[in-house]
């Protein structure tokens, strides 16, 4: 009786119970050693000896995918949402010099949509299993009157390792190191409330038909899954050091790269030094949007930079596709772009 007044009121307890079962099977999948138990008890365990490490330092992050949520709900496909949100997170800590131990989501929504979920999930363990992280646990909440219908929020929480002292921490970047840009597929999980306004709003587009001026599908630009550059980074960081690196979310090219700046250090981004992908292109154009503003909200095709010695960049280029974008120059942690 009870159950069922909780089910009229909005929240289906045995819906959610049916929905989450079998779901073992997909999570053990993640499973690297260190794992403790199985999901869905109080708490994931997992054995703090990690092994290859003397000292290890966790690192931890946390993080959303933001209003790409829309798109998604928008064309009905979900497949990839758990994968952006595992890599953005990934990439947090790998640019910290970090290996992803484990990860753990929260969904929260308005009604249960069983389809809906399977879809997210399998992104999630897909995002997990390709990045060596168990997806140790997580959390689903019916909670309708905070989020309306079939919305839905995605949240994920990561947490890594890395020896003390190896990290990339960005204190032995010095005035004459360059800044390498690695290429990303699209606007990863950041920008997409303003891109939404320029695309939908603004220029009335669908979101079903092509980029104005070219035959690419809107739908597959919007929804590029968030590369995962920590497989970059480790082909970088064997053949030269790696000084800091900064993963280009919101805030894009003006807001990160500070992050890692020495006091009395800056940067210069060369504008033109590598490609800026049609979509950047329109919305910085039909959105009218000044060059500070345009590069501080998107990342306008670079999704991860490096900093290294200038005599190391041969060496990198060799090893990765990037492009040089800037150095780093005197001055007060912050980015000025040239050209």
């Amino acid at each position: 009786m009870g159950r069922d007044a909780y089910a009229r009121a909005g929240v289906d307890i045995t819906l959610g119970n049916q929905v989450k079962s079998g779901i073992g099977a997909m999570v053990r999948t993640t499973r690297r050693p260190g794992v403790i138990g199985g999901i869905g008890g109080f708490g994931g365990c997992f054995d703090g000896k990690i092994r290859g490490y003397r000292h290890p330092v966790l690192v931890a992050s946390i993080d959303g995918v933001g209003t790409k949520l829309k798109v998604a709900q928008e064309v009905g496909k979900h497949g990839t949402i758990g994968e952006d949100l595992v890599n953005h997170c990934v990439n947090d800590i790998a640019a910290l010099g970090a290996e992803p131990l484990f990860f753990l989501d929260y969904i929260g929504t308005g009604k249960l949509s069983p389809k809906v979920f399977r879809q997210i999930l399998k992104g999630l363990v897909r995002g997990c299993r390709r990045s060596g992280c168990a997806l140790l646990g997580g959390e689903t909440a019916q909670m309708p009157g905070i989020y309306q219908g079939e919305d839905y929020d995605l949240v994920g929480s990561i947490v890594g390792v890395v020896e003390k002292g190896k990290g990339t921490d960005g204190r032995s970047i010095r005035a004459g190191d360059v800044i390498l840009g690695l290429p990303t597929n699209g606007l990863q999980t950041n920008g997409y409330t303003l891109a939404r306004d320029i695309l939908f709003k603004k220029a009335k587009l669908r979101v079903k038909g092509n980029l104005p001026g070219t035959s690419l599908k809107l739908e597959k630009l919007l929804l590029a899954v968030h590369p995962n550059y920590r497989p970059a980074l480790l082909k970088i960081g064997k053949r030269v050091k790696i000084k800091g690196a900064a993963h280009i979310t919101g805030g894009g090219l003006i807001d990160n790269p500070p992050r890692i700046f020495p006091k009395g250090l800056g940067a210069e981004i060369q504008l033109g030094s590598w490609p800026v992908p049609p979509l950047f292109r329109y919305l910085e154009t039909k959105g009218k949007l000044g060059k500070v503003e345009a590069y501080r909200t998107f990342n306008m095709g670079i999704g991860m930079i490096v900093v290294v010695a200038k005599g190391d960049v041969a060496k990198v280029r060799k090893a990765v596709r990037c492009y040089e974008i800037g150095r780093i120059v005197r001055g007060d942690r912050k980015v000025r772009l040239i050209g």
